[in-house]
């Protein structure tokens, strides 16, 4: 299977082309205003590594109807081939797939030249006016793999797959996941694992590293470029502004904000928030140490490899600020014309730090429409936010199970405590629980719509389903031993997050005992 030559030579080449060839047709390797078109500076072209006997664990509907394509052509074993990046020596080394360089602060450290250690982009694919790139992750080494191997593994790939479904319904932005392809070629982590391979799917790729990269470098003419790119292409309003980069700045800052609201109020936890994993976009992106609270503990670390706790959950609107410290450090020489490393100019700085600060003038706001929704308040009261701040309060010190908690509010009512016990019972301090239900109550009297509307405002923001730990660790199992149905099924569920779904009632219950064993971390 060769990669795609341009659309105009695919049909002229073939007649009646099959469902992925056609797949193949549409993909775009060599676009004049698309990443690669920035050249050697930014990307590597090379083939994928060679992963044998590939077959299909997953395939999203929804992904490959965005790109214009019908999932059924998934069962074709040539789409397989494709996703699993296997290589072909007659494609020209010019429009060979690409992996890009960039770097980046790791737990807070600067960890110099980083980059697609084993991932590879391979081409556009536009539909319906709208572009995607197209990246597999775990294709093999690259010229930045550093010590690693290239690869992905078959449990990793499943959760990212999901959780990017999942993330995606919930309306959280994402980059999204198309298939994942599988092999049983051994993969050395923790424990010898298998292969996988997960394409990814989204507007682009560019991370906060790789404005870092060039500035670190002093690169200035490829950071301008660098920026001059994502004006282009996805802030074109920043270009009329007096500063576009400066604008841009802004723009990003506004969308990690929006974002780290959209993570706190569902209780997703990154695990890894280095400046590498940050989206220009504003997406969520690189699913490692992921997960969703179960036992609400506001300190919950999820990647087992974060000691210190630096991307435990109530810490991370501060560090996606802290990361555009970092970038808006990377854009520096471009706001400034006269830009010399050795002087500093304070006009400059005090520019940018004005734009940091909108932060946290969209967080906070941000955050409480989430959370006054989430409480099915519809009208603005003074002291909102400290109602839900004790409710917090309360369920830390209960550690009452984060989503099943919201879920459940939604059965209380304004005149008694009727529908109080699906929510208590997740408290085990009942006393405290009722100190601040009352007050809830209290504030819902003032609200004009009823009971009914209410909940049903409510069920519409907090999530009955989410990719619970062990949820994904029983669809991974079940993987491990080529049954794949359970990987569908919570597919499937995690596609209608707040639908009631009465027949996959177990999937919102709360976690077996042995769900707290598990353990996630940056090995993958």
């Amino acid at each position: 299977m060769s990669f795609p030559p341009s659309s105009t030579v695919a049909q002229a080449e073939l007649a009646s082309p099959a469902p992925v060839d056609s797949l193949l047709a549409s993909i775009e390797t060599d676009r004049p205003d698309a990443f690669v078109s920035l050249g050697s500076a930014f990307l590597t072209r090379l083939p994928a590594a060679q992963l044998p006997e590939p077959y299909l664990v997953g395939i999203s509907a929804d992904t490959a109807a965005q790109l214009g394509f019908n999932a059924a052509d998934a069962q074709d074993p040539a789409f397989a081939e494709l996703f699993a990046g296997n290589p072909t020596r007659e494609w020209p080394a010019e429009k060979l797939p690409y992996a890009s360089v960039y770097s980046g602060h790791q737990f807070g450290v600067w960890a110099g030249q980083l980059g697609d250690g084993r991932a590879i982009g391979l081409g556009e694919i536009e539909h319906e006016g709208k572009r995607f790139e197209l990246q597999l992750k775990g294709a093999g080494r690259t010229p930045y793999s550093r010590m690693g191997d290239g690869c992905a593994v078959l449990r990793s790939s499943i959760r990212e797959y999901l959780c990017s479904k999942a993330m995606h319904h919930l309306g959280i932005p994402t980059t999204r996941a198309l298939c994942v392809i599988g092999s049983d070629q051994p993969v050395r982590r923790e424990t010898m694992e298998t292969a996988a391979v997960v394409t990814r799917v989204a507007p682009s790729f560019v991370r906060f590293g790789h404005f870092e990269h060039f500035y670190s470098n002093d690169r200035l003419d490829e950071l301008k470029k660098l920026a001059d790119h994502v004006i282009d292409r996805f802030y074109p309003q920043c270009s009329e502004a007096d500063d576009p980069y400066l604008a841009l700045l802004n723009e990003v800052t506004l969308r990690t904000a929006d974002l780290m609201a959209a993570w706190q109020a569902v209780g997703f936890c990154h695990g890894v928030m280095n400046t590498d994993n940050m989206s220009i976009l504003g997406l969520t992106i690189d699913y490692g140490p992921f997960g969703f609270i179960d036992e609400f503990n506001a300190n919950h670390i999820c990647n087992h490899s974060d000691s210190q706790g630096r991307y435990a959950y109530k810490m991370q609107p501060q560090i996606g600020y802290w990361n555009l410290f970092c970038l808006a450090q990377a854009l520096v020489p471009l706001f400034d014309p006269q830009y010399d490393s050795d002087t500093r100019n304070d006009k400059v700085i005090e520019n940018a730090q004005r734009v940091l600060e909108g932060f946290k003038d969209r967080f906070a706001p941000a955050l409480e429409r989430r959370m006054r929704a989430k409480l099915g308040l519809a009208e603005i009261r003074e002291g909102d936010d400290k109602l839900a701040n004790r409710l917090f309060e309360v369920m830390n010190a209960n550690r009452a199970d984060f989503t099943l908690t919201f879920r459940n509010l939604a059965k209380m009512r304004k005149a008694d405590a009727s529908g109080d016990a699906p929510v208590r019972d997740l408290f085990l301090d009942r006393a405290a629980f009722d100190v601040w239900a009352n007050d809830y109550r209290l504030r819902l009297l003032e609200e004009t719509q009823g009971d009914e509307a209410r909940a049903s405002a409510m069920n519409a923001v907090n999530p009955k389903y989410v990719l619970r730990n062990h949820l994904a660790e029983n669809a991974i199992r079940l993987a491990k031993e080529k049954d794949f149905s359970e990987v569908e099924r919570l597919a499937q569920v995690l596609r209608h997050p707040f639908d009631e779904q009465p027949e996959f009632e177990a999937y919102a219950g709360l976690p077996p005992d042995w769900a707290s064993d598990l353990e996630v971390s940056c090995s993958s």
